[in-house]
């Protein structure tokens, strides 16, 4: 009865404080940016000759603790700077103190949601796209096959959170899949050439 009652009150928190759309931009926003900065990292590794895949597990894991962390630290103080700017002037229409009341709860809960949102979805996203790297030292699959299962991957995230983005806008799912799956092509073309190029500066 306890856990019925608390989820019910966390969903009235979330109508009241209207937090759906600014979380779905969140979890997409940064879904995106950490499967394709995890593509990046082992498109780099690569191209630079690190088959091992240790490195490239230990980078992920930075990488995803990394902007899980400034993500949710990010997010929680912007939307605590909003939410308390909207309740103060709402405090001031109401010419009342409204702390500790059903706005003040939901505000904050609406802050503590879109951090855990934002923090949580580009890690979730990077360590995804990475798992393939998680089979290799077992020798159920070779560095090359889990690092063409790693483009895969980062291919079928970007069509799923385009199809997502067309059911929000009802729009064209084909259209959103085809438009994510293009991003994520030039993303690793250029992040290729960039990691030859420098290699070949170095050398």
């Amino acid at each position: 009865m306890a856990i019925e009652k608390t989820l019910k009150k966390w969903k009235q928190y979330h109508r009241i404080s209207d937090v759906g759309p600014i979380s779905r931009r969140y979890f997409v926003m940064n879904a995106f940016d950490g499967a394709l900065t995890m593509l990046g990292v082992v498109i780099g590794a690569y191209v630079a000759g690190i088959l091992e895949p240790m490195p490239i597990i230990s980078a992920a894991v930075a990488g995803s603790i990394a902007m899980g962390t400034s993500g949710m630290s990010g997010a929680y103080m912007t939307e605590k700077a909003e939410r308390t700017k909207k309740l103060k002037e709402l405090e001031k229409a109401m010419l009342t103190d409204l702390k500790n009341g059903l706005h003040h709860k939901s505000h904050k809960f609406a802050t503590i949601f879109a951090a855990l949102v934002d923090g949580i979805s580009p890690a979730l996203a990077a360590m995804l796209v990475v798992s393939p790297f998680f089979m290799v030292n077992p020798g159920i699959i070779t560095v090359e096959t889990a690092f063409f299962a790693c483009i895969g991957l980062t291919l079928v995230v970007l069509s799923l959170l385009g199809v997502y983005l067309a059911k929000i806008s009802d729009e064209s799912m084909i259209r959103y899949g085809v438009q994510m799956l293009l991003v994520g092509c030039v993303t690793a073309f250029l992040c290729v050439l960039t990691s030859i190029l420098l290699r070949g500066n170095i050398a």
